[in-house]
């Protein structure tokens, strides 16, 4: 491997790619079922991909979870083709799988203009309107994951053993965490934290906070860089919401904070636990969406195995102050730190929902909020589900969608996402979500884990 840097900038370098020293290049995507798709070219043809694009089908904005196309209004069938666009900005040669970079792409129509649909382009574009407005996002993925044996069966043994959070636990994979994060640190994805986590084989890792389109990537970046190190220990990492029936999953939290010229907005104001008017707004608006932000976040199938009461999954449409119950977490941070810690935590998503729509999903919604001016209801203490009928009457507290066709409908409710996505985008997320809902309504919890246990 290079000495030089292995995050490779292309702003202000004449010449990024004369530094690449890597065989082959992975351009990736996500598409709509928050599949990770990809194309690979020869380190030497990178340039010319970079200039013209690599060739790829729309018919993947229409691919649901299994591989299967439907048909929306706007796309799907074997009709066209786009060209994928590599962002040298984030090119990264990929210690976790030597030879080999990785960059995302943007996608493009053959004369050269965007597509209306592309993904990546919506994170940006949202991310513009929020700059547009005078603020500024910062935001990270948490990931979750479990690891299992690779003893070439396709069900789920897992590798490691002992408590929740547990030390016994760490010490399993105490050479596992260690390469992880020196193969993330090489790649340029500042690692904050490690743990074990609380379900079946079950780990969970932090990253610093960047600028929302450079978040998305790096949970691309982040997931497959956690499968590869795995298949090195001779593991296979399950990152799909349900790892067994009945028990914890694992989610994709998003962590998310706000600032103007003036400084942070979730901090120094004078509303609910220090949040200025501008912050509570956005936080407001996000709160309002989150039944449709659970169709694009978390809306497959299996994403509703996980997401049951008491298991601090966020199944609740309310917020509270460090309220893990609730699917909006405001967190301040201790004394002291509240100017630079403040944030909040979105905790509904998985790793089935697209990171490029989940970012700008929830900054149109905040968005919205900020226009609109609206206001955080009363926060909640405690756990909704043990709440009585006049309790959650008083408090407004609403279960989130409990179905995809139910989330799907959401979706399709939404103005505010409607608006931001466009049609021929909003058209296609929903088109995927209800031939997901549809294909798997009678399909069993056993079902539904097998068919999703290695797909993302």
């Amino acid at each position: 491997m290079a000495t030089t840097p292995e995050r490779i900038p292309a702003d202000g370098d004449p010449a990024p790619i004369e530094r690449l020293d890597a065989s082959m290049v992975a351009l990736s995507f996500v598409d709509n079922a928050g599949i990770t798709r990809v194309k690979a070219v020869p380190g030497q043809r990178l340039e010319p991909a970079a200039r013209y694009g690599v060739g790829v089908s729309p018919c993947f904005e229409t691919f649901a979870f299994d591989d299967l196309m439907a048909i929306g209004r706007y796309l799907g069938g074997p009709d066209g083709d786009l060209r994928l666009i590599p962002d040298l900005s984030m090119l990264t040669e990929l210690a976790c799988q030597p030879g080999w970079a990785w960059a995302p792409t943007d996608k493009y129509n053959q004369d050269g203009t965007r597509f209306a649909a592309c993904q990546r382009h919506f994170a940006a574009r949202q991310t513009a309107a929020a700059q547009a407005a005078g603020l500024r996002l910062s935001m990270a993925f948490e990931t979750e994951w479990a690891v299992g044996r690779a003893d070439g069966a396709d069900g789920f043994t897992p590798a490691i053993h002992g408590p929740a959070y547990g030390l016994i636990r760490l010490g399993q994979v105490a050479d596992y965490a260690a390469d992880l994060v020196a193969a993330l640190e090489r790649q340029g994805v500042a690692v904050a934290q490690f743990h074990p986590e609380y379900a079946l084989a079950q780990l969970e890792l932090s990253v610093e906070p960047s600028e929302p389109v450079a978040a998305a990537d790096e949970a691309v970046l982040v997931r497959h860089t956690i499968r590869q190190v795995s298949a090195r220990h001779g593991w296979r990492a399950l990152l799909a919401p349900c790892i067994e029936p009945g028990g914890a999953g694992s989610g994709a939290h998003l962590h998310l904070s706000v600032t103007d010229a003036e400084g942070p907005l979730f901090a120094g104001g004078d509303g609910p636990h220090g949040m200025r008017r501008t912050g509570e707004a956005f936080l407001a608006g996000v709160l309002r969406e989150l039944p449709a932000l659970v169709a694009v976040g978390a809306g497959n199938p299996a994403s509703f195995l996980r997401s049951e009461p008491s298991r601090w999954a966020g199944v609740w449409q309310c917020w509270g102050r460090e309220t893990r119950e609730a699917a909006l977490r405001f967190v301040t941070g201790v004394r002291g730190t509240e100017s630079w810690a403040a944030n909040a935590e979105i905790k509904c998503f998985d790793a089935t929902g697209n990171p490029y729509l989940i970012v700008g999903s929830v900054i149109a919604a905040g968005l919205a909020g900020v226009a609109e001016q609206l206001r955080l209801p009363v926060e909640i203490t405690g756990d909704p589900a043990t709440f009585d009928a006049e309790a959650r009457r008083m408090s407004d507290v609403r279960r989130l969608p409990t179905t995809p066709s139910e989330a799907a409908d959401h979706l399709a409710a939404s103005t505010v996402l409607a608006e931001a996505m466009g049609v021929e985008l909003h058209d296609a997320l929903l088109t995927v979500r209800r031939a997901e809902a549809e294909r798997y309504a009678a399909a069993s919890a056993e079902e539904l884990v097998a068919l999703t246990r290695w797909r993302f």
